[in-house]
């Protein structure tokens, strides 16, 4: 399979208006600290119930958070309104319904919906780490995403962590170490969440028990 970010051109991000600082209120907090958690049973804890009538919808569903895309080539993705510096975010991710030749992940220093990292896997057993610019979406490190048999395929959950910790990027999953790169480009910024269909709509994705912690 060609995976690849670049392919993704309809993009509609629909991030959380709210923002709260907290990048530099929880320097004193030993490491490994909880500083944000969410098991998506509370409606109002930021991350919003939003529909868009040609894209798809992200919504909160039985303590998890859903994420459906009917459109081919589309993306969403959703944040809860944080601003982290140096974060490890985990999130328990499984596919409800959809093709296996999707994406779906982790983002983190979160600028708006144009600027942001990412860390993601397909259902069909891709990874990689990427960044979107100014809307301009390359992964790091590679030209396409490799293969792992680490990662879980069709409805199988996979449990994601990404790092990023200061110039350092890294997507654990299912805790193993998948990959590793280095970029300067953000600093700090929101966590969220992502998915995306390439060639075959009607995909949709649930997170469950995110949390992030201090490095």
């Amino acid at each position: 399979m060609q995976l690849l970010v670049l392919l993704i051109v309809s993009v509609f991000t629909l991030g959380a208006c709210q923002v709260f600082d907290l990048a530099y209120t929880w320097t004193d907090l030993p490491s490994d600290s909880i500083l944000f958690q969410d098991d998506f049973k509370d409606p109002s804890s930021g991350w919003k119930n939003l529909t868009y009538s040609d894209l798809g919808a992200r919504y909160y569903e039985d303590g998890s958070y859903r994420i459906v895309i009917n459109a081919t080539n589309g993306l969403i993705t959703a944040t809860p309104g944080l601003n982290f510096a140096d974060v490890h975010v985990y999130v328990d991710v499984t596919k409800k319904t959809g093709t296996d030749d999707n994406i779906y992940g982790v983002i983190c220093r979160w600028k708006d919906d144009h600027n942001y990292y990412f860390m993601i896997i397909s259902s069909d057993g891709y990874y990689g780490i990427g960044k979107a610019v100014n809307g301009q979406q390359t992964l790091i490190g590679s030209k396409n995403m490799p293969p792992s048999e680490i990662i879980h395929q069709g409805f199988s959950s996979n449990l994601l962590r990404a790092d990023c910790v200061g110039d350092t990027l890294t997507l654990y999953v299912n805790g193993e170490h998948l990959i590793s790169v280095r970029d300067t480009e953000f600093s700090l910024g929101d966590v969220g969440l992502l998915a995306g269909t390439l060639d075959d709509p009607g995909l949709e994705i649930s997170f469950s028990n995110f949390h992030v912690r201090k490095p």
